[in-house]
């Protein structure tokens, strides 16, 4: 995978390598071809205000956004005989503020760390064509994104890396009626 990531937010406590990581591990998991590529921006909450309000139609800031590129169709590794294999791409963007996910992460009960990781997951998710429109959507995309997070832990304790402990509280792998909770408890937004 080529991942670039960009840190316009100035704020402290983004794990560059970490996102990278995870975005990486996501998307492996999900048979993406390894020449894809994919930017991850870390932005002021001025800017995803803006990106909100411009492309879905909300005022205030939000967590993430994804911005697909490519409309990617599944290939041989989706169970289809006759299936062409998925070449390499430009996936899309991922747009995140860590100084919104700084509020989630607290509300939470968790890292900063942690909420980065899991809406990276959630970024890699709508990239690939995955949403929670309905309830059916919410309740795969959900189980996908905390399934994807989980085993990416799991993964990092069998490579011998650690970014941050994996929490274990009940906040921190939400389905998407925990999340929408916590979402009243932040104020503007969130996934």
């Amino acid at each position: 995978m080529s991942i670039e990531f960009i840190n316009e937010s100035g704020y402290d406590g983004v794990n560059e390598e970490m996102l990278i990581d995870v975005c990486s591990y996501a998307l492996g998991c999900l048979d993406v071809n390894p020449d894809a590529e994919c930017t991850i921006t870390a932005v002021d909450l001025d800017t995803i205000a803006d990106l909100h309000v411009r492309w879905m139609d909300l005022e205030g800031p939000t967590d993430v956004m994804s911005f697909p590129m490519d409309e990617l169709t599944p290939g041989a590794s989706a169970g289809r005989p006759d299936a062409v294999e998925a070449g390499p791409a430009m996936l899309g963007d991922i747009v995140l503020c860590p100084e919104f996910a700084q509020r989630q992460a607290t509300a939470a009960g968790h890292s900063l760390g942690h909420e980065l990781a899991l809406l990276t997951v959630h970024g890699c998710l709508h990239l690939l064509g995955y949403d929670h429109t309905t309830a059916a959507e919410e309740k795969e995309m959900f189980g996908l994104q905390n399934e994807l997070l989980a085993d990416w832990y799991e993964d990092l304790a069998a490579r011998g890396v650690s970014y941050q402990p994996k929490p274990s509280g009940p906040k921190a792998f939400p389905d998407a009626a925990e999340r929408a909770e916590l979402d009243k408890e932040v104020p503007g937004g969130g996934i």
